[in-house]
């Protein structure tokens, strides 16, 4: 029994006049073609009643006449290049960007308040506490803060995220 001599379903019979009318929405088949051609899809009993009904049309063909076309070959793939880069840059090197604290601020908090205020104020809350223990726990701890004041003051210095402080 070849494969011409298999019988069909409804299943297989909706489905080629649903591809029929597909066929027929793109303009590849006249209203009366499509007519007969469905009413013939719905008589049909065997695969090889079906298969003249698609014969002169393109894909879509129903899914049951054999493998589908392999796969279109993809277009080639333009390769993206980007633009080449100045050797040197023409602007110089980027902005320094500042924090919105001031390193004299800082300075003098840590000097007039010499138990971590300034550190506290630049976000660096574990040196602050650290300089707050320091200063309580031992005399000679009070030292520390007031140095520090003295070197944000004359050195600058950053705060939390690393930005440095405004002059």
């Amino acid at each position: 029994m070849g494969s011409e001599e298999l019988r069909i379903g409804t299943a297989e019979r909706e489905e080629a006049a649903r591809l029929l009318a597909d066929h027929f929405g793109m303009g590849r088949i006249t209203p009366v073609e499509y007519e007969t051609r469905v009413t013939d899809a719905y008589a049909a009993t065997t695969l090889g009643e079906l298969r003249p009904l698609f014969r002169d049309l393109p894909h879509p063909h129903p899914g049951f006449f054999g493998p589908p076309p392999g796969p279109m070959p993809m277009p080639p793939q333009q390769v993206y290049a980007p633009p080449s880069m100045p050797l040197a840059m023409p602007y110089g090197p980027p902005p320094v960007v500042y924090s919105h604290r001031s390193k004299t601020v800082a300075g003098v908090l840590q000097i007039v308040l010499p138990f971590g205020v300034g550190r506290f104020y630049t976000g660096q809350t574990g040196l602050g506490i650290a300089q707050l223990f320091a200063t309580f726990c031992t005399g000679v701890g009070v030292f520390w803060p007031i140095i520090d004041g003295i070197m944000l003051l004359v050195n600058g210095g950053t705060d939390a995220e690393g930005r440095p402080l405004r002059p």
